[in-house]
């Protein structure tokens, strides 16, 4: 469905050149929720903007269905725009238009019948049940409101790729979480490919299938998002998801020298089995919780857990190689909480 190859921008200032994107390599499926999460300034909101060319990439491909609109003239950049929505932040509506005139909007620059656009437009107010709102003008609505008017005139001119800019960031959480799940179910519904820019790792774990990370410009980590988030290997990443291995303060530890300190990565239902207390048992070691949390996503659940372990070398070896056998991920950590 889009297929980003070798992608760069470069700004031009008084001070220099800036490079906003570097090699960007994205391959997104038909269907696919896909989310990009990064920092702000991290190159998140140019790279979508790429993806419609509101922004001119300075090198590379972004093909479409197997058109590379990187080299598309100016008519038909705009027949290809019409396949592709694009909702913002700040939701972007006509203050002196009411619901059904910002909706059809679009609708009117293409000159569409007046007949079959009221009909279009009552479909897209039913989709995002705001028919009671037909009439409201963008003051009168509340944020959420706002950001579903701006949904439904993206989805005006039955685009097949909606574009999201940071579209949950001005919402309060649950209206955030309404907004996702309307988003889910045009997804499910409509079978529409959605990306979605976002610096709320909330957002990602809710309704993304896929993730890339993205840090100074480049991709930093990418895959599916159960993968990425519960293997994390990039210190962004595992930022996003305040990775325990944390900093281990020895003095937490009693006998620091006799101890060897792991993190300890449990999956789906690995997490759910006493498998601390069966080491303990089995093995004849003493193990100490230091550190831990469990998350969700999407129903899949993952946790890590920092512990202590206190035995013969040969007993703790034992112990290691029982949960790798199991399919845990172990790590050895030093004290300051980084990798051997």
């Amino acid at each position: 469905m889009i297929d980003i190859k070798g992608l760069y921008k470069t700004y031009t200032g008084k001070e220099g050149n800036t490079e906003a994107l570097k090699n960007i390599n994205l391959r997104i499926e038909k269907g696919d929720i896909f989310g990009i999460i990064g920092l702000s300034g991290a190159g998140k909101s140019t790279l979508i903007r790429c993806i419609n060319r509101l922004e001119e990439p300075t090198k590379g491909s972004v093909f479409i269905e197997d058109k590379d609109i990187v080299k598309l003239n100016d008519g038909e950049l705009r027949d290809m725009r019409r396949n592709i929505g694009m909702i913002f932040q700040h939701f972007n509506l006509l203050s002196r238009k009411n619901c059904r005139e910002n909706i059809a909007f679009p609708l009117k620059i293409m000159k569409y019948d007046k007949r079959e656009m009221e009909k279009r437009v009552d479909e897209l107010l039913d989709i995002v049940d705001l028919k009671d709102k037909k009439l409201s003008y963008p003051s009168q609505l509340s944020g959420g409101q706002k950001q579903r008017v701006a949904i439904a005139r993206a989805l005006a001119t039955n685009p097949k790729i909606l574009l999201c800019d940071e579209a949950t960031s001005a919402l309060d959480p649950n209206t955030t979480s309404s907004i996702l799940k309307l988003l889910k179910s045009i997804n499910e519904t409509l079978g529409i490919t959605i990306v979605m820019i976002t610096h709320q790792m909330e957002v990602i774990k809710e309704v993304c299938n896929k993730v890339a990370v993205i840090s100074d410009g480049s991709i930093v980590e990418q895959g599916n998002t159960y993968d990425v988030f519960s293997k994390p290997s990039h210190p962004i990443t595992k930022s996003f998801i305040k990775d325990v291995s944390l900093n281990i303060d020895r003095n937490i530890i009693d006998d620091p020298e006799n101890t060897e300190v792991v993190r300890i990565t449990f999956l789906d239902h690995k997490a759910k089995e006493p498998l601390i207390y069966k080491i303990i048992k089995n093995f004849d070691i003493e193990a100490n919780i230091l550190a831990g949390q469990m998350n969700s996503i999407q129903g899949r659940t993952y946790g890590n857990l920092v512990v202590g372990l206190r035995g013969t070398d040969e007993k703790i070896e034992a112990a290691i190689g029982y949960l790798k056998d199991e399919g845990i991920i172990v790590e050895e950590l030093k004290y300051n909480g980084s990798s051997n």
